[in-house]
């Protein structure tokens, strides 16, 4: 198995590379930029898989993934960060990664997550998907008057223009605002606001 991993701080590369060789898991070949990386494809590649840090100076964010899929740097790329929103994982996936890892998961769990890579399958950190199964719980639980209502709290309306955006009664938005926060066990409008934001659900 051959991987590539190119990242422009080199005890990062360096120590991944060490621990997948010495896992006895692959022979590791390092870059510090994506011109390095898919100049070595030119001369080495494809690899099975290469892992690409997606804070590097010359990647561009994603524009640097889609280069290195048209180069075929490897039968499978994946996108390597701190952290990232949910939109970059899932724009990455769509883009052809075939996973996304978090430069703050335990050795082992990396290790997992390059052999699931290597046998070509995707792999997304757990707390990407449980995002996902939030907002599906939140949509089973609110009907859909409510993600409505929800909606227009989210951008700031009062209860007399929500009203009036969904041809309603003012009272009948009071009733939905209080059973929002009820069934989101928010505060108030604004938690209940903050919580709809944060699941991705507004």
């Amino acid at each position: 198995m051959r991987i590539l991993i190119a990242d422009n701080h080199a005890l990062v590369r360096e120590l991944l590379g060490a621990y997948l060789e010495n896992m006895g898991s692959a022979r590791v070949v390092t870059a510090k930029s994506l011109h390095e990386a898919l100049d070595f494809c030119q001369t080495a590649g494809p690899f099975d898989l290469a892992l690409l840090d997606y804070d590097m100076p010359d990647m561009n964010g994603l524009a640097g993934l889609e280069l290195a899929v048209k180069a075929n740097l490897a039968r499978g790329i994946a996108i390597l960060s701190i952290s990232a929103p949910k939109s970059v994982v899932e724009g990455a996936i769509q883009k052809g990664a075939i996973g996304f890892l978090t430069k703050v998961m335990t050795a082992s769990d990396f290790l997992k997550a390059v052999n699931t890579m290597v046998s070509d399958e995707v792999f997304v950190p757990l707390e990407f998907t449980q995002e996902d199964e939030v907002v599906k719980g939140l949509i089973k639980i609110l009907s859909k008057r409510e993600r409505e209502v929800l909606n227009c709290i989210s951008q700031g309306l009062s209860n007399k223009e929500i009203a009036r955006e969904l041809g309603l009664q003012e009272v009948t938005i009071k009733l939905h605002v209080r059973t929002l926060c009820r069934k989101l066990a928010a505060k108030n409008r604004t938690q209940a606001a903050m919580i709809a934001k944060e699941a991705g659900l507004v």
